[in-house]
């Protein structure tokens, strides 16, 4: 067949008209259909969301004294695709960094879009770094702010600040009670970037600013805080005990003002400290309270008016032979009023006082102490404790628990105990945290003291209180916390530590305690020091 020449032109303007159509299409498809998709994927490529970190809210004493601040720091980073020198750029940010410079061409030969070369770089140094680039035209390096959380007072209060991780989440203390407080919420602004990988402001997109997160200003007072664990490590220093606590409380609101522990740690170094030394005893070490756990028996009966603070107890001269076994007083004692039974610190004869109450009354007085439930303080992992009911109890159990033996109880529980014998007879709740404020200063929320309930009558409570001075006396067994020109109320006590593995307890392991107020007349604090395996010679008197 042949083909002419009007033919073949034909063809040919077919096959352009074709292609054309072909190229129309496409084109159609990349510009209507695909439009959207191809927006989004070059604004993936040119576009960034840069996180805006909030600031974690500070923490205050109850005097505004700073216990965890922030410290303004940069994240370091580096895109490979902008970097056009390696060779110049990687001595500047080795001498910078402080770091060798093949770990910094090894970071940057992974590849990928962000390659973090440093953490936690100080401000002052990432500026002038940023300064050295800027100069020398090195580009690909990009700063990231954020802060760190750094503790001014070391370990001062360690056990109830606590700390958060890298990424700014409480981890202990109070500072993971209250995270949701201080943590705030971040904001973020969307940027264009230029080949180079600069912003350009022109095309700055939407920008939603963080909320700093709230200030928590905690009851502690930290002049307080300091004199009790000067004493607290006096006290280990003389008397080498295994582990240490101490609380200070005011008695009628259940506010803290100091709380401590030993072993402790440095706040801004806790990566190097070991878990024995992170414990909050306060709240999580269980013991045997021994005879601080007699102003239980006697306020219980005294309350019930089974007996005056001179009804006369007789405390058998001697060991005396109750359920099959014996118990004993550190010394003989005959007949004697049940303020003495406390102020001696008579095992019989709290006993006997247990026995007028009864399984199920004394039970009852047992847990309206609180004895046994957690107190709800605003810190993390308390326990309950370990109070067993009647029907667990055996047929000596009636003569030992009395003297604070059987039970299990933390420090916490046994200073509201005696906080509810210095306030009036009220089990309150304990309160670390006063005020949640922003940044502002603006209080959002301000904790009020709770009373739980009432435990005693206030003329039980004030006769106990008044029998707990004779035990701060000459005739009494807290000779040593006498302190000229004040009264005071208090208790000792001595318990054998419990044998973890086998029934019975540890020979010559003992935990020795003290918890007290001052004045007496109308208390302001209340005491307790507990010491674990101490040197003493209190172990006679109880």
């Amino acid at each position: 067949m042949k083909w002419n020449g009007r033919t073949r032109c034909a063809l040919v303007c077919l096959g352009f008209t074709a292609l054309f159509s072909i190229f129309s299409y496409r084109l159609v498809y990349l510009q209507v259909v695909r439009h959207d998709a191809y927006v989004d994927l070059a604004g993936k490529q040119n576009s960034k969301r840069d996180v805006i970190y909030a600031e974690r809210g500070l923490i205050y004493d109850r005097n505004d004294a700073v216990l965890a601040l922030n410290d303004p720091v940069e994240t370091v980073e580096a895109d490979p695709s902008h970097i056009r020198d390696p060779a110049a750029l990687i001595p500047v940010l080795a001498a910078a960094l402080e770091t060798p410079p093949e770990k910094i061409a090894e970071k940057l030969s992974r590849g990928g879009k962000y390659v973090v070369l440093r953490n936690e770089f100080p401000e002052a140094s990432a500026v002038a770094l940023q300064e050295e680039l800027r100069t020398k035209k090195l580009a690909g390096i990009k700063f990231k702010r954020d802060f760190i959380r750094r503790y001014p007072n070391d370990s001062l209060l360690c056990h109830v600040i606590g700390f958060s991780d890298y990424e700014h989440k409480g981890i202990q203390g109070v500072e993971a009670t209250m995270n949701r407080y201080l943590r705030g919420e971040d904001g973020f602004r969307e940027t264009e970037r230029d080949p180079a990988g600069n912003e350009i402001p022109l095309y700055r997109g939407t920008e939603r600013p963080p909320h700093n997160g709230y200030n928590v200003h905690l009851t502690i007072d930290l002049n307080l805080q300091n004199i009790v664990e000067n004493e607290l490590d006096a006290a280990m220093e003389k008397y080498t005990p295994k582990k240490a606590t101490a609380i200070l409380m005011r008695p009628e609101t259940g506010e803290i003002l100091a709380m401590a522990s030993r072993p402790n740690y440095d706040l801004n170094k806790r990566n190097k400290a070991k878990d024995e030394q992170m414990k909050n005893r306060a709240i999580i070490d269980m013991m045997e309270p021994g005879s601080t756990f007699k102003i239980v028996t006697v306020g219980a009966a005294l309350n019930e008016k089974l007996v005056t603070l001179d009804t006369p107890i007789f405390c058998e001269n001697g060991p005396w032979r109750f359920g099959g076994s014996y118990l004993h007083d550190h010394k003989y004692y005959g007949l004697i009023p049940v303020q003495d039974v406390l102020v001696k610190s008579s095992n019989i004869g709290a006993a006997k006082i247990a026995l007028k109450l009864g399984d199920e009354k004394f039970f009852e007085y047992i847990r309206r102490f609180g004895f046994g439930q957690t107190t709800g303080i605003e810190l993390p992992g308390e326990i309950a404790g370990l109070i067993h009911p009647p029907r667990d109890w055996s047929k000596i159990s009636i003569s030992r628990i009395p003297m604070g033996h059987e039970v299990g109880v933390t420090p916490l529980q046994m200073i509201l105990a005696m906080c509810a014998i210095a306030n009036g007879g009220n089990l309150v709740a304990p309160r670390i945290v006063k005020s949640i404020v922003d940044e502002n200063g603006v209080v959002k929320s301000e904790l009020q003291p709770i009373v739980l309930r009432r435990v005693l009558s206030e003329k039980a409570a004030a006769d106990v209180a008044l029998a707990l001075r004779g035990v701060v006396s000459e005739r009494g067994t807290a000779k040593e916390a006498i302190v000229p020109g004040f009264t005071i109320s208090g208790k000792t006590g001595t318990a054998q530590k419990v044998d973890p593995e086998h029934p019975g307890y540890l020979k010559g392991k003992e935990i020795v305690s003290f918890s007290g107020f001052l004045p007496s007349e109308h208390p302001a604090f209340v005491l307790l020091v507990v010491l674990d395996e101490a040197h003493t010679k209190t172990a006679a008197e109880n």
